[in-house]
């Protein structure tokens, strides 16, 4: 199936949270497994994926999972990334110019529940994160300084070839991430398209 027949698959959509810019929807089967498939091992095996430290309160740590990020008008993207932005494109009208990429080897990869940083991101333009590989839980939940209380959760589970929508808005008002877990898992990746400031992708 080509790129273009696969954004012509019309997915179930499930609301998450709505808002004035389209909140947080969740898209399963936006693209087929097969083609899902072939993207997450072309990624897994083709991406010069970088291990990360950070600093936590007094030492640094590894960040529990590999990245890697390109800009979109990069020469060297990889073909795989280059037919999964042009399905988003096909179903998302929005300028993406930078992708995300963050690979969780195991149940051990994890992502801290956060809100993507807000001047690296151009206001009113969504967030498009495609899911390959295993499932893994999201826990979505209302930020500490959203009028909610108590706070409000959303479980979700990201299946292989879904796509997650998240306005610009959502992150003002909800967190999100992907907790550790001890169930055995394999690997997933996740690919975000984001819509950067002019001279940041």
């Amino acid at each position: 199936m080509s790129p273009s027949q696969a954004g012509l698959f019309e997915p179930a959509e499930l609301l998450i949270r709505d808002d004035a810019e389209g909140g947080i929807r969740y898209f399963p089967g936006f693209v087929p497994p097969a083609l899902a498939e072939r993207w997450f091992v072309s990624l897994r095996e083709g991406v010069d994926w970088r291990r990360e430290r950070r600093q936590m309160y007094e030492r640094e740590v590894d960040v529990p999972r590999l990245v890697a990020r390109y800009a979109l008008a990069d020469a060297q993207l990889p073909d795989a990334l280059r037919e999964l932005a042009a399905c988003v494109a096909a179903r998302v009208a929005a300028p993406f110019n930078s992708i995300g990429l963050n690979h969780y080897r195991d149940g051990a990869d994890s992502v801290a529940l956060h809100h993507d940083k807000l001047h690296e991101l151009v206001p009113g333009q969504p967030i498009a994160l495609v899911s390959l590989g295993a499932a893994r839980r999201m826990e979505i939940r209302t930020a500490g300084r959203a009028v909610a209380t108590p706070r409000r959760r959303w479980p979700l589970v990201l299946e292989a070839g879904s796509l997650l929508l998240m306005s610009h808005r959502s992150q003002l008002e909800t967190e999100h991430g992907i907790p550790k877990t001890r169930e055995p898992v394999g690997a997933r990746i996740s690919v975000a398209l984001r819509v950067r400031p002019r001279g940041s992708a």
